[in-house]
């Protein structure tokens, strides 16, 4: 099999600068992370070396792999950040609001037990759904900058969201009803 001309770039920048990039990693890894640098770059690696046929021709190859391993970076921080987010800690107007969208009214009376089945039903969400929600509605990040940092067209990021709100919203009316 012939490997293309991005496949051969890609190959030798690795092999040179395999410790380079580890070094990188390691050194904007926060110690909260519980992943390896190396697991990043393969993760990375793996990632470029299938798409490289996709690509058109790479010029700045060293520029090109560091910013997808930024990328993964903010992608494993961000994540990291919305499984072990102490939603305790977020301002609580962001949840009475967020209560309001799936309870359907607007009251400030929300009892400890419906913002704690809610903060719960968040948590269960899978990643993907439940990243989208804590990004935009707690954390007040639009889809564009969304967009920008993760690769992931706008429509598909508000799909993700209208999918988890009404995911929640079903999870939270049918535990009313056996409450009731």
């Amino acid at each position: 099999m012939n490997q293309s001309e991005n496949s051969k770039k890609l190959s030798t920048f690795f092999n040179e600068e395999y410790y380079a990039l580890k070094s990188y990693v390691s050194s904007n890894l926060k110690s909260s992370i519980d992943r390896d640098a190396e697991d990043i770059i393969q993760d990375v690696a793996l990632k470029l070396f299938t798409g490289a046929d996709r690509y058109s021709p790479i010029n700045n190859v060293a520029g090109f792999v560091y910013r997808a391993i930024k990328n993964k970076l903010i992608d494993i921080m961000r994540t990291s950040k919305t499984n072990k987010i102490d939603y305790e800690s977020q301002n609580e107007t962001k949840l009475i609001e967020f209560a309001t969208l799936i309870y359907e009214t607007s009251s400030d009376l929300y009892s400890e037990q419906m913002k704690r089945e809610l903060k719960t039903a968040i948590i269960n969400l899978k990643p993907h759904y439940r990243e989208i929600i804590i990004a935009v509605d707690f954390e007040g990040y639009t889809y564009k900058e969304i967009e920008q940092e993760t690769g992931i067209p706008i429509g598909t990021l508000m799909s993700r969201r209208h999918r988890a709100i009404s995911l929640l919203y079903k999870n939270l009316k049918s535990k009313q009803k056996i409450i009731s």
